[in-house]
C-alpha cells in the first residue's frame, strides 16, 4: 500500500492557483480513473483509492490548508499503518521553473511550509517528493503562489499534469531510483 498526498488549499478561491498544483494533479488522476473523493473524517482529508499492479494506492487531499498539511499526513499515516517511505507528496515548487518536475526524497522542505509541516508532524524526511515547478516568481512569494496560472501556463497544464501521472506510474512500477533518474 502507498499513500499519495497532493498539497493545496481547500477553499474554492484557491482551486486554480499555483499553490494547488498537488490538488490539480490528483484531481486529474482521479478523473481519468473515474474515482470518487470522499471525506476521511479521522484525518480531515478527501481520499480515494485504486489498485496499481495489485497494490492499493490511496490518494489524499488534506483539507487543513497548506501550512498545516502535516497534521493530516500524520493521521493518514497512522490510520493506514504506513511507514514514512510509503508516502509520496506532490506539491508546487517556487524554485523550479514552470514546466519542470523533480523527484527527490530525504531532503529539507526548501522553505515550502506545507512540506515543512509534514516533516515536523512525521518527524521524518524519508518520504518521496514530486515537485512541480511554478517559478520564477515575479513578486512576493505569498501573492505569487496564491495567484492563478497565466494564460500560457494554463494551456500547458494538461501536459505537465500528464507528466506528473507518468512520473507517479514510474515510482509505483519501478521505484524511486528509476523515477528520480528519469524525472530530474
Amino acid at each position: 500500500m502507498k499513500l499519495i498526498i497532493g498539497l493545496g488549499n481547500p477553499e474554492k478561491k484557491y482551486q486554480h492557483t499555483r499553490h494547488n498544483f498537488g490538488f490539480l494533479s490528483l484531481n486529474s488522476l482521479s478523473k481519468k480513473n473515474n474515482l470518487t473523493w470522499k471525506k476521511h473524517k479521522t484525518s480531515n482529508s478527501l481520499i480515494t483509492n485504486f489498485k496499481y499492479n495489485k497494490e492499493k494506492i490511496i490518494l489524499a487531499k488534506p483539507q487543513t490548508f497548506m501550512n498545516n498539511s502535516g497534521s493530516a499526513a500524520k493521521l493518514l499515516k497512522q490510520y493506514y499503518k504506513l511507514p514514512t517511505n510509503k508516502i509520496i507528496v506532490i506539491y508546487d515548487d517556487l524554485d523550479l521553473p514552470f514546466n519542470k518536475l523533480k523527484i527527490s526524497k530525504s531532503k529539507s522542505s526548501g522553505g515550502h511550509k506545507g512540506v515543512d509541516s509534514i516533516i515536523q508532524y512525521l518527524k521524518s524526511k524519508e518520504f518521496i517528493r514530486m515537485r512541480l515547478g511554478i517559478g520564477p516568481k515575479k513578486d512576493n512569494a505569498e501573492s505569487f503562489v496564491l495567484g492563478k496560472f497565466n494564460e500560457e501556463q494554463t494551456k500547458k497544464l494538461p501536459e505537465i499534469i500528464d507528466t506528473s501521472h507518468l512520473a507517479l506510474e514510474e515510482i509505483l512500477a519501478e521505484g524511486y531510483d528509476s523515477a528520480s533518474n528519469k524525472y530530474n
